[in-house]
C-alpha cells in the first residue's frame, strides 16, 4: 500500500480547513468535499479491487494537481509552506513509479536514502509550518480581538457622544432655569430692600410728624407776633413816636431770625425724609455723625411714643465733640442707625411689659474717634439699651437674611442682614453686637475715616 492516498487526502482536507480559516470560498469547499469522497472511494477500490497499477496514477496526477492550484491560485497562498514540505516526497515518489514501471523494477533500493530525505524534509517542514501557522492564528486572533476592541470602544464613544449631548443639553437647560431664577431672585431682592426701606421710613412717619409740628408752631406762632409788632410799629409812626417805632423793628428782625431757623428745621427734616425714601446714589458725603444720631434718635422716639403715648424712655448721648464729618452715604447710614433705634425701642417696650419694679428704660448712643492704629477705623458708634437683650442661640444668625427674634408679622429679618451690608460692604466698616440676655443689647458700628 503506498502513502499517495493518505497524502492526497490530508491536503484535501488541509486546504479544505485552510479555506475555512482565512478565506471562506464555498464553490472551493464544495469540490474538495466532494474530492475527500473521490479519495475514500478510490482508497476502498485499491483494497478491494486491486487497482492500485491504474490508480496510482491517478494519486499522482491528483497530488500535481493540489500542487499546481497552490501556487497558481492566489486565495491558496497561505498553503505554499506544506506544499514546500511534501513538493520533494510527491515528486521523488512520481519518479519512482514512471522508472519502475519503464524502465528498472528494482529503482526503490536505490532511491531509499531519498524517500527517507524527503520524509525528513516533510516532517521538518511540517512542524515549521505548523508553528508558523499557530503563529500566524494567534497574530491573527489579536488582530480580531483588536478590530472587535476597537468596534466595542467606537460604540462605547458614540454611546458617550449621546449621553455627552444629553448630559449638556440637560446642563444648558438648568443653566438657562439658574438664570432665570437668579434673575427672579434680584428682582425679589431689590423688592424686599424697597419693602424694608418703606417699612423703615413707615416707622419715622409719625417721628417726624411730631418733630416738624414744633418748628411750625414757632413759625406759626412768631408770624402772629409779627403781625401785632407791625400794627404797633405803625401806631408809633403815626404818633411820631420813632425811637419806639425803631425798637418794635428790632423785635420784627430778631423773630424773623426765629422764624428762619426753624423753618430751615423743618426744611431739614422734610429733607432728610426724602433722602431716606430715595435709593441710594452710592455717593458718598462728609456727615456730622453727631447730628445724624441725633435726628433719627429722636424721630425713632416720638415715631414709637405717637402709636404708644403710655411709652416712656430715656435718651442719653454721649457725642464726641471732636469728631470730624466723615464721608459716608447719609440714607444709608441713616437706616442702619434708625433700625439700631427703633430695634432698641422696641426691647424696652417688650421688657417695660414684665413690670420690673425699678426698671428704667433707657437707649444711649455713643460716637467717639478711633485712632487710626485701629484697623484704620476713624469713628465708632455704638447704640445701647437695656431691653430684653439677645440670646445666645441667637447670636449667630442675628446678621442673616430673614432671622428676627419679634413675633411673626412684627418683622421681616431683613433690617439688621442689610444693616451689615451697608456698614461691611458699602462703607467698608465693622458692626458687632454685644449683649446678655435679660439685660442688655450694644451694637458696635465702626467706620473708616476715609
Amino acid at each position: 500500500m503506498s502513502f499517495e492516498p493518505f497524502l492526497a487526502f490530508f491536503l484535501i482536507r488541509y486546504f479544505r480547513k485552510s479555506l475555512r480559516t482565512f478565506s471562506p470560498v464555498p464553490e472551493w469547499d464544495k469540490i474538495f468535499t466532494i474530492s475527500m469522497y473521490g479519495v475514500v472511494a478510490l482508497f476502498i477500490s485499491d483494497i478491494i479491487l486491486h487497482t492500485q497499477p491504474v490508480t496510482i496514477w491517478i494519486w499522482h496526477i491528483l497530488l500535481l494537481f493540489i500542487i499546481w492550484i497552490s501556487f497558481k491560485e492566489p486565495k491558496f497562498s497561505h498553503t505554499r509552506n506544506v506544499m514546500y514540505a511534501v513538493v520533494p516526497l510527491i515528486l521523488l515518489s512520481l519518479f519512482n513509479d514512471i522508472i519502475k514501471s519503464f524502465f528498472y523494477k528494482n529503482i526503490e533500493k536505490y532511491l531509499g536514502f531519498g524517500f527517507a530525505v524527503a520524509i525528513t524534509w516533510m516532517i521538518a517542514m511540517l512542524v515549521r509550518s505548523n508553528k508558523q501557522n499557530k503563529a500566524l492564528e494567534k497574530e491573527r486572533k489579536k488582530t480580531q480581538e483588536k478590530e472587535e476592541r476597537n468596534k466595542f470602544i467606537a460604540a462605547q464613544n458614540d454611546q458617550l457622544e449621546l449621553l455627552v449631548a444629553a448630559r449638556t443639553a440637560e446642563l444648558t437647560k438648568q443653566k438657562d432655569e439658574l438664570q432665570h431664577a437668579i434673575a427672579e431672585l434680584k428682582s425679589t431682592q431689590t423688592q424686599l430692600i424697597h419693602s424694608e426701606k418703606m417699612a423703615s421710613l413707615g416707622e419715622l412717619t409719625a417721628g417726624i410728624a411730631h418733630e416738624i409740628q414744633n418748628p411750625l408752631n414757632f413759625v406759626n406762632n412768631f408770624s402772629e407776633v409779627n403781625t401785632e409788632l407791625i400794627d404797633e410799629m405803625k401806631t408809633e409812626l403815626a404818633t411820631g413816636n420813632h425811637q419806639q417805632a425803631i425798637e418794635i423793628a428790632d423785635n420784627i428782625k430778631d423773630n424773623e431770625q426765629k422764624i428762619m431757623l426753624h423753618g430751615k428745621r423743618a426744611d431739614a427734616i422734610v429733607k432728610g425724609m426724602l433722602q431716606h425714601s430715595r435709593t441710594t446714589s452710592g455717593q458718598k458725603e462728609p456727615i456730622n455723625i453727631n447730628a445724624l444720631a441725633d435726628e433719627y434718635l429722636r424721630l425713632s422716639y416720638h415715631g414709637l411714643r405717637a402709636k404708644d403715648k403710655s411709652f416712656n424712655a430715656t435718651m442719653e448721648t454721649y457725642f464726641d465733640e471732636s469728631l470730624e464729618k466723615i464721608n459716608v452715604i447719609p440714607q444709608d447710614l441713616g437706616r442702619v442707625i434708625l433700625n439700631l433705634f427703633t430695634n432698641a425701642f422696641y426691647s424696652l417696650k417688650e421688657k417695660q411689659k414684665l413690670q420690673i419694679d425699678g426698671y428704667k428704660p433707657t437707649v444711649s448712643v455713643t460716637t467717639k474717634a478711633l485712632k487710626p492704629l485701629i484697623k484704620g477705623m476713624g469713628v465708632e458708634i455704638r447704640v445701647r439699651d437695656n431691653g430684653m437683650g439677645i440670646p445666645q442661640e441667637a447670636l449667630d444668625k442675628i446678621f442673616q437674611p430673614f432671622f428676627t427674634t419679634k413675633p411673626t408679622g412684627q418683622g421681616t429679618g431683613l433690617g439688621l442682614s442689610l444693616s451689615y451690608d451697608i456698614i461691611t460692604k458699602g462703607h467698608g466698616g465693622e458692626m458687632k453686637v454685644e449683649t446678655k440676655e435679660g439685660e442688655f443689647a450694644e451694637f458696635i458700628i465702626q467706620l473708616p475715616a476715609i
